[in-house]
């Protein structure tokens, strides 16, 4: 089965030339597939297009790589034969792996219920076989950008929650802070009041 369109794309172009001009961050991909050939090129074209990528040929092996590294982009066949693809997706979520990665399916041209049944179980997006490399990696780049406003997003609000506590806290201490001002005006008014009492008691008791 054609897993990819042939590149018909010379290396000068204006992309290209645009990309060199301003280097792309590069991202961390696991690629799930069981097909060694499929594998060895969908990884060095993703190499070349920034991409560092982690390689697994089952859904196994793929929760074991993630173990020991974190991804920002999962791509997974959904036509695995160990552990089909969305099974796969569902383990690596289950066992808390993914952290932030978005999860992208590998579907069969034809197979549109599949996809349908992916995007259900949380897959944030497909391309089907062949795919276009282009275009992949312009999709792959829309989560990640997606991905990364919503991490910024997340870390702003946890930074105004922990604001807001802070000024709780600052608003808590000026509270008893008063408080305790204003027992201590009430015991100085009240010592003020005997005193002048007292006074009164003897200026009476004079002669």
């Amino acid at each position: 089965m054609q897993f990819f369109k042939s590149a018909a794309r010379t290396l000068n172009t204006d992309s290209d030339k645009a990309k060199s001009a301003c280097p792309l961050r590069r991202r961390r991909l696991l690629l799930i597939e069981e097909d060694d050939t499929a594998r060895a090129v969908i990884a060095r074209r993703l190499s070349h297009l920034h991409y560092d990528a982690v390689l697994a040929e089952n859904g196994f092996v793929a929760l074991n790589r993630l173990l020991s590294r974190s991804v920002d982009i999962i791509l997974i066949d959904m036509g695995l034969a160990i552990l089909p693809g969305i099974a796969t997706m569902k383990k690596i979520r289950a066992a808390g792996l993914a952290g932030q990665a978005s999860f992208v399916m590998i579907a069969g041209k034809q197979d549109n219920a599949s996809v349908v049944e992916a995007l259900e179980a949380g897959a944030d997006d497909y391309v089907t076989k062949p795919f276009d490399f282009d275009v992949l990696d312009a999709r792959l780049r829309h989560l990640c950008q997606r991905a990364d406003e919503l991490n910024a997003l997340t870390r702003h609000n946890a930074e105004l929650d922990a604001r807001i506590a802070r000024r709780a806290v600052e608003l808590g201490e000026t509270r008893d802070a008063l408080e305790e001002m204003q027992i201590d005006r009430a015991r100085l008014v009240s010592s003020i009041q005997a005193l002048n009492d007292e006074i009164a008691r003897l200026n009476a008791a004079r002669p």
